[in-house]
Order: structure tokens, then C-alpha cells, then sequence
């Protein structure tokens, strides 16, 4: 296993704004897929009482761990942030690769790569950053924003010092801002005194593991709602289904036959009389206490692993994506059936461009994502989300979403019925329906009731659309990324830069080397002074290279399903360490790390793990190269005519052509990337 690093909130404002000037995007999200506001269309809605900018958001996950991705996330429409499922035990080792969307989405990570200390400040450093973005008017006119904690995975560590810290911490982090403050670089100085957000998150989304029983579940949501003084959403699990049914839905009409759920899924898991009971009962609690309460459909569904993605120790993996929204669109259904439009719903299952503004028809808030984005494109796609949505609400003449909700499925009469209002309102109503005026104006106090009616509804359609829809079954999914049976080297490849955006952490990233052939030499001491022999050719043929920025890769295998070639981009590509300590701590890891000494730029590089020094002077031509049993100056335009120094053998330069040239490459002027960011905040501009 490795472990992330976090960045320091210094480098990534460094790395943000520089390549907002330089490069027109934020964290390799091209500014042109900003979620901006649309003039005449207000996208707002309600969460838990507090108004949101728009409905959607980023599920808990990896998307939502370090400060970078919850950015990323934000730029792409999200203003309900689901925040990384934090718990006590966070010292796991956990299996890697973990995750595979190949086809659909599967994964066997569970819960979070930070202590919970880094956590709290990675989230504290992503509403800063925010604040900052908003400040230069990056984005305008979607300024409000929630941070949901999500918190597991039983009530003794819930409730533990250390969880209750980080709870505390998210609703009073005036003193990790104050701290972060001074982190600020100079060069940004006029973001030092914004009112950055101090009460980060009073709501939370409890997420319990497959298995935990309901009584179990029933007393942490109590726990939240009257010790902690939260407003709570329960993730429910796919499994309430039952048996029978959810086994027909998946293999049968679905098709996906290989998928088996384990019968410990079933046999540990609420039911479906458990899961509304408790229900009922928090929402009465939290009617007494004056919180909300409401519950999200759905957790991933557990199934046995018959995969070789993954390690052959994981016995289960968890499914997401699309087989999933069928799945949990009818659990809606039957949830709304059952208690009409009392409890706010949470929703993510397999959501994507061609659903997303359905789902928010059904007043589904937030309606996250996460299997989508990392797909193709990673968080370019939350932008075709609102393109899709404002077209169809312009299509509509809504100018809001509770208009939408009315009109979206037809149902705005029907709804209308439902009511029981004067036959004058009635006709007044039907007749602002008619004619596309202003709904609000029409109904009066009846409007609230009228577009909860429209949910129930609009509820019941949808579940029908999508029970007789193929769009959803194994055979619209079974085709993989294409490969071109060819494997990844160290330097050049197709450079299709599929591998940088579907990272949820953004480790992987481009830099310039020209095309060109090196010759690489032998050096050997002998009595008469330094000999050297040809021995080969370092050939690079294409422009731009791929590198990974080790700190914020943990290995998921995300973008190794996706290349086109094999062997991983993460495995297989130069690595970057954020610093000395890091690069120490994972000797298992071949990869370079920059650093400044005095004036002096080193790159320590580990090549299978043999670890060698490059020093480059703030001037002059002659270099450093040292290593076990080696420590030589040379000039490397004439290293035979120019080298001095020691060695115990002959010297191989071929490793000190390469670090040469990407040290060149990772810090020219132009370049944006985190090692960059890093060498400034270290010292001079790289």
C-alpha cells in the first residue's frame, strides 16, 4: 500500500493560480469547463434549510478526499460536497489497485487514506481555496456551498475523542484557518485577510458499512441528531431490495449473470420493515429536536469478486454506476410509496449526462456523482450535466427548479388534482401552466405542495421509464476501453492524455522534452585519467512526456484501465515526490525528487532502487552526478573532455541523461505542475 501526502495549502495555491494565468484551468480542468451561472435560470435549491447553488455534487469518495479534487469538484458544478467518509480506524492497510471501470464501476477501497487529523485540514484547506476562486471572480453567481461530512462506521468509534474532534473541528475550524492563513504565499497575499469559512459542515451523511445492524444504525442517527446537534442523512444499501428481487433486476432483466451478491449481504443487512421503522422514528426525533432528517439511496452493492483486477485476498468488491440506478430508482419508488414526500432524498447511482436532469426532476438534492467521473474526462463531464439540464429547463420555460419539477414529466395538472384547492385556484394554476407564466405567483401558498405533489409524481414515472429502459442493461456495458497491445516505457507514448483527467487527485500530468536522440557514454578513471565508451541512445520522439506526482497518487488503477497501453501510467511513468521525506518513506517506488540546497537545484533519482544525485548550480555549466560508489563533476555538453571526481568502477550516464532532461523539463518556465509549485514555495522561482 501507499499512502498520500497531503499537499501544503502554499503549493497549491501556487500551483492553482499560476496555472489559471498561464494555462486558463485549475488543477488540469480546463477553464472552458467551469460550471458557470446561466443568466435567467436559477439552479438554486434547498439542503437540510440552507440554500445551495445548484443540486449537484461529488458522492463521498475520491473525489472528495484531498483539497485539489474537492476544487475540482466545486468547478464542476458541485455545491453540495459529500465529503470522504472519515472513522476512526485510519491506519488501514487497504488493496490496491481499487478500483475498476472498465465497464461499469467497481472498487474494494473503503474509507479514508488520511488520519483524521489531515483530513479535517485538506477539507479546511479546500474551503479556503474555494473563498480564493471566488474572490479573483473565477466563478460568479453560484456562490452557495455545503460541505457534508460523512462519517462511519459504528456508534463506539463515532463516538470516540478523536471522530468528536473532527466533528468539532468542522463546525468551529477557525483555528486551522487562522493557522493556514500564514501559509498563504507572498505573491497571493491579497487572499490573507478574506473571511474564509470557520463553521465548515453541520450536516452530515452516516454511512455504515454493509452489515451494520438497524439498531445499530438508529443509534448513531440519535447520537448525531441530539448529542453532536446535526442535521443527518442515512446512506441505505441496495440490498433493501431483498432477495428475490434485486437478484431478478440485476442477472435477469439486466443481464449482468456473472454478478453474484453474497447471501451474508442479505442475511446481515436491515430490511425493509427495520429500515422504515427507524426511519420513522428519527424523523420524529428530528422534528422534536428542530433538525432534519433524511436518507440516501444508495450505498454500492457488495457482490463476490470474480475479477482479476483486483487481489485475489478480495473476497467482495462493491458495484456502482450504471447497473446501480435502476436498482436504486425503484428503492425511491418504493421509499416515496411508502412515506410520500416527508423526508428529503440524497441520491447517487449511476448518474451521467443522459440522467442527471431527470434525477433532479424527481427533487432528488443533492443528486452526486462519482463512478461517472471516472470515466473519460473525469471532471470535464459535470459540465455536459448543466448543459443538458438548462437546455431542457429553457425547453420548459423553467426558470427554477421547482418550476422544473412541476413541468418536467407533465405531470403539473395532475399534481394539481392531487390537492384539493378551490376550484378558482385550481383554474388559475392550469391556466399559468397553459400560458408559461409564473407558477409562484398563481398558486400562492399551494405552490410548496404543488411541487412536492409534482415529486411523487414525476417519482413514479421515471421508476416505470426506467424499468422498461435497456440503457442500463450488461450488453450497453460489456465493451472495454480499447487497448493497442503495446506496453508503456519510461519516455513516449500515444500522449493521449487520458490518464490526466479521470485522476480524481490530479497526479498525473504533462511536461515538455524536445524530440531528439542523446548519445549516453560509460565514464572509467584509470591511471592516465577518464576514458569513454558509447554504450547506447536515449531517443525521445514525442514532445510531451507523462509524469505522476507521487504524493497524490495512491495507486486506485484508474488510469491504467483506461490507457491504451499497458502497464499503468502509474507505475510505469516517471514519478515526482513532493519532498525528501516522502521519497525516503516509499524506497519501493523508483521516481525523482526535486529539492533546493543552497542556492543549488538536486535531483535525487531511484531507478530500480539504485538512488543517484544530479546538482545543478545556480551557475555555471558543470554538474554534480553522484551515487554509491561514484561522485563526479562534468559538463554534460563534453562529459569524457570534462568529468572529475571519484569512482569505484565505471559510470554508466545513462540515468543522469534522463534525470538531465526532465529536470530541464519539470521546471522551465512555463511549466505547471505541483513539483514546480513546490520548488517555489522552497525558494527562488523554479
Amino acid at each position: 500500500m501507499v499512502d498520500l501526502v497531503p499537499i501544503p495549502l502554499g503549493v497549491l495555491v501556487t500551483r492553482l493560480f499560476r496555472e489559471l494565468a498561464l494555462k486558463r484551468s485549475a488543477f488540469d480542468l480546463p477553464q472552458k469547463f467551469f460550471v458557470q451561472a446561466t443568466p435567467g435560470r436559477d439552479l438554486s435549491v434547498s439542503f437540510h434549510g440552507r440554500r445551495v447553488a445548484t443540486p449537484f455534487g461529488p458522492a463521498a469518495g475520491p473525489h472528495t478526499q484531498m483539497a485539489q479534487n474537492i476544487v475540482s469538484s466545486w468547478l464542476a458544478g458541485g455545491r453540495v460536497i459529500e465529503l470522504k467518509t472519515v472513522q476512526i480506524k485510519d491506519r488501514l492497510e487497504l488493496s490496491r489497485p481499487c478500483i475498476d471501470v472498465e465497464t461499469v464501476g467497481f472498487n474494494v477501497e473503503w474509507s479514508q487514506e488520511l488520519t483524521l487529523e489531515q483530513s479535517l485540514e485538506e477539507y479546511v484547506k479546500a474551503a479556503m481555496l474555494i473563498e480564493m476562486l471566488k474572490a479573483d471572480g473565477v466563478v460568479t453567481g453560484l456562490d452557495e456551498t455545503v460541505f457534508d461530512m460523512s462519517v462511519g462506521y459504528d456508534l463506539a468509534g463515532i463516538r470516540s475523542e478523536r471522530v468528536r474532534a473532527f466533528m468539532a473541528g468542522m463546525m468551529d475550524a477557525s483555528a486551522v484557518v487562522e493557522r493556514l492563513r500564514a501559509e498563504i504565499p507572498d505573491e497571493w497575499a491579497r487572499f490573507r485577510d478574506l473571511a474564509f469559512p470557520t463553521r465548515l459542515s453541520d450536516t452530515l451523511t452516516l454511512s455504515t458499512f454493509h452489515g451494520c445492524p438497524p439498531e445499530e444504525i438508529e443509534k448513531i442517527a440519535a447520537f448525531l441528531l441530539e448529542e453532536v446537534g446535526i442535521d443527518v442523512i442515512v446512506k441505505l444499501n441496495p440490498t433493501l431490495l431483498g432477495r428475490d428481487q434485486l437478484t431478478t433486476l440485476l442477472r435477469d432483466k439486466l443481464g449482468y449473470t456473472e454478478l453474484s451478491v453474497p447471501d451474508a449481504a442479505f442475511d446481515k443487512d436491515a430490511t425493509w420493515a427495520q429500515v422504515t421503522g427507524f426511519v420513522d422514528r428519527l424523523g420524529l426525533l428530528a422534528e422534536k429536536l428542530g433538525r432534519r432528517f433524511g436518507v440516501k439511496f444508495s450505498n454500492t452493492l457488495v457482490v463476490n469478486n470474480h475479477k482479476s483486477f483486483f487481489s485475489a485476498a478480495e473476497t467482495n468488491m462493491y458495484l456502482s454506476g450504471p447497473p446501480l440506478h435502476p436498482i436504486a430508482i425503484a428503492l425511491v419508488d418504493r421509499f416515496r410509496k411508502e412515506f410520500g414526500d416527508r423526508f428529503p432524498i440524497s441520491f447517487s447511482a449511476g448518474i451521467d449526462e443522459g440522467n442527471f436532469s431527470d434525477a433532479v426532476a424527481l427533487g432528488l438534492t443533492p443528486v452526486t456523482v462519482c463512478t461517472n467521473f471516472l470515466k473519460p474526462g473525469g471532471y470535464r463531464r459535470g459540465y455536459r450535466f448543466f448543459q443538458v439540464l438548462t437546455a431542457r429547463m429553457a425547453e420548459l420555460g423553467a426558470d427554477d427548479i421547482d418550476t422544473y419539477v412541476i413541468k418536467a414529466f407533465g405531470q403539473g395538472e395532475t399534481a394539481l388534482d392531487k390537492l384539493a384547492l378551490s376550484p378558482e385556484q385550481t383554474a388559475a394554476c392550469k391556466a399559468a401552466l397553459a400560458a408559461g407564466t409564473d407558477l409562484r405567483a398563481a398558486a400562492g401558498t399551494a405552490f410548496a405542495p404543488w411541487v412536492s405533489a409534482a415529486r411523487l409524481l414525476n417519482t413514479a414515472a421515471y421508476a416505470a421509464q426506467v424499468a422498461a429502459s435497456r440503457r442500463y442493461d450488461a450488453a450497453e456495458h460489456s465493451t472495454p476501453p480499447k487497448k493497442i497491445n503495446s506496453n508503456l516505457v519510461l519516455f513516449d507514448c500515444l500522449t493521449c492524455d487520458k490518464c490526466i483527467p479521470v485522476c480524481p487527485n490530479d497526479a498525473n500530468f504533462t511536461f515538455a522534452i524536445p524530440p531528439g536522440e542523446t548519445p549516453i557514454e560509460r565514464l572509467m578513471k584509470t591511471a592516465d585519467g577518464w576514458t569513454a565508451e558509447p554504450i547506447g541512445t536515449l531517443v525521445l520522439q514525442k514532445p510531451r512526456q507523462i509524469g505522476t506526482f507521487a504524493d497524490a497518487c495512491n495507486e486506485c488503477g484508474t488510469c491504467d484501465v483506461l490507457c491504451p497501453e499497458d502497464g499503468g501510467p502509474y507505475l510505469v511513468k516517471p514519478m515526482f515526490f513532493g519532498s525528501r521525506a516522502a521519497f525516503d518513506d516509499a524506497p519501493q517506488r523508483d521516481g525523482f525528487v526535486l529539492e533546493r540546497t543552497d542556492g543549488t537545484l538536486r535531483m535525487h533519482g531511484r531507478f530500480a532502487g539504485r538512488v543517484v544525485r544530479l546538482d545543478v548550480p545556480a551557475a555555471g555549466s558543470r554538474l554534480r552526478y553522484a551515487g554509491e560508489g561514484f561522485d563526479l563533476t562534468l559538463d554534460p555538453a563534453d562529459p569524457a573532455g570534462t568529468v572529475e571526481g571519484t569512482a569505484e568502477g565505471t559510470v554508466d550516464l545513462g540515468y543522469f541523461r534522463i534525470m538531465e532532461k526532465i529536470l530541464v523539463a519539470v521546471t522551465a518556465p512555463q511549466a505547471v505542475n505541483f513539483v514546480t509549485a513546490g520548488l517555489e514555495q522552497a525558494g527562488a522561482p523554479a
